[in-house]
């Protein structure tokens, strides 16, 4: 039972997927999860030439090593989330094939690599008004958050990884923090119109 629930979005009681439509000007905030990516904790130190080197033999991009910043692969992404610990974010079918890659490499040094891919989950917001909608919800300066940056904030009396996409943003956040978070940013959004925009 416990493996069927972790395959399961922690927002399909809202059933999402059936009030999805193309985004368009009737609403300016647009909103779903991106359901059931895999997510990896790598934990390690920046300082070790070996370790840097490993982890770039293993996903064919160098890890980000400047704080708040993320590195994009053709998999997916990697975040800096503290001197020592990064998040890789990829397809959940590409995660065991990653994860294995980066057991090997790093075998032999001292680092960590966790598969948190039931404790994870991302919703992407866009829209005209995505800004002011995010800005009720988050104490940080959207401002201030430029192409290929990374910030942990507060998201009400939650917490989310939050950075910006060609359209939009992305929040990344705990499960368990799913159901506040979604109904925190749907009440914060209906005054301006809100949609639940299709998912390519």
């Amino acid at each position: 039972m416990s493996n069927l629930i972790s395959m399961q979005s922690p927002l399909h009681h809202f059933n999402l997927a059936a009030m999805a439509a193309v985004a368009d000007d009737s609403k300016s905030v647009w909103a779903n999860e991106i359901p059931l990516l895999g997510y990896i904790s790598l934990r390690g130190n920046q300082q070790n030439a070996a370790f840097i080197t490993a982890v770039k033999n293993a996903i064919g991009v160098a890890i980000p090593t400047q704080p708040c910043t993320m590195e994009y692969a053709s998999w997916g992404s990697i975040l800096w989330l503290a001197p020592d610990e990064w998040l890789i974010v990829c397809e959940r079918a590409q995660r065991p094939e990653l994860q294995s890659k980066l057991e090997r490499e790093l075998s032999e040094i001292h680092a960590q690599v966790v598969d948190n891919s039931g404790g994870f989950t991302s919703v992407v917001v866009q829209g005209r008004n995505a800004d002011e909608v995010l800005q009720h919800c988050t104490v940080y300066d959207l401002h201030k958050l430029s192409a290929n940056k990374v910030v942990g904030s507060t998201f009400g009396k939650a917490s989310v990884f939050l950075h910006r996409l060609d359209e939009g943003y992305c929040l990344i956040f705990r499960r368990s923090f799913a159901d506040y978070i979604w109904r925190y940013l749907e009440r914060s959004a209906l005054p301006y119109g809100f949609g639940i925009t299709k998912q390519s």
